[in-house]
């Protein structure tokens, strides 16, 4: 008997693309006119994927935070996986924001992918957590191509990926 097809549903950020974005978008500000004569930055952390940013008032943090986001969504980091931190007041009008990546899936939403594919409905579809990752196995590749398409219907609210098929 034939051995059971499986695929891997993980997500996460080439954190090389983040880097890259986060240049382009220091870059941007250096040029753009509405950013003339202001200190704003921002820092990636790549040890804790976290990007924080500092702006001299809440408008610029508004504008920056956009800019980030058209730049990581041209060089294809999924910005859904980007949580956006509160807005903290700094000295005088200045503010900050940390933004964190989220890489790997959380255990809360391993398993809601786990139920939501036993709630499904498909036949002999296993489904195991496996750290920051889901593995889903089944004997029929049309059931996992099945079950890809279910998943990519539902809102996790993070991006994911589908990988390490294996049939």
């Amino acid at each position: 008997m034939a051995s059971n097809a499986s695929f891997d549903v993980s997500t996460g950020a080439d954190l090389q693309e983040v880097d890259n974005a986060v240049n382009q978008t220091l870059k941007e500000i250096a040029q753009r006119y509405d950013f003339k004569g202001t200190t704003c930055t921002v820092d990636f952390d790549r040890a804790k994927a976290e990007i924080r940013l500092s702006a001299d008032d809440q408008f610029r943090m508004d504008a920056l935070v956009d800019v980030l986001q058209t730049k990581m969504i041209k060089r294809g980091v999924p910005v859904k996986n980007l949580k956006l931190g509160e807005v903290e007041q700094a000295t005088g009008q200045s503010v900050r924001r940390t933004l964190t990546l989220t890489q790997g899936i959380p255990q809360d939403v391993s398993k809601r992918i786990a139920k939501s594919v036993k709630e499904g409905g498909f036949k002999k579809v296993q489904t195991s957590i496996q750290g920051d990752e889901v593995r889903v196995t089944a004997p029929s590749r049309d059931e996992l191509q099945a079950v890809i398409a279910f998943l990519r219907g539902q809102d996790f609210e993070i991006e994911l990926k589908f990988g390490n098929y294996r049939g």
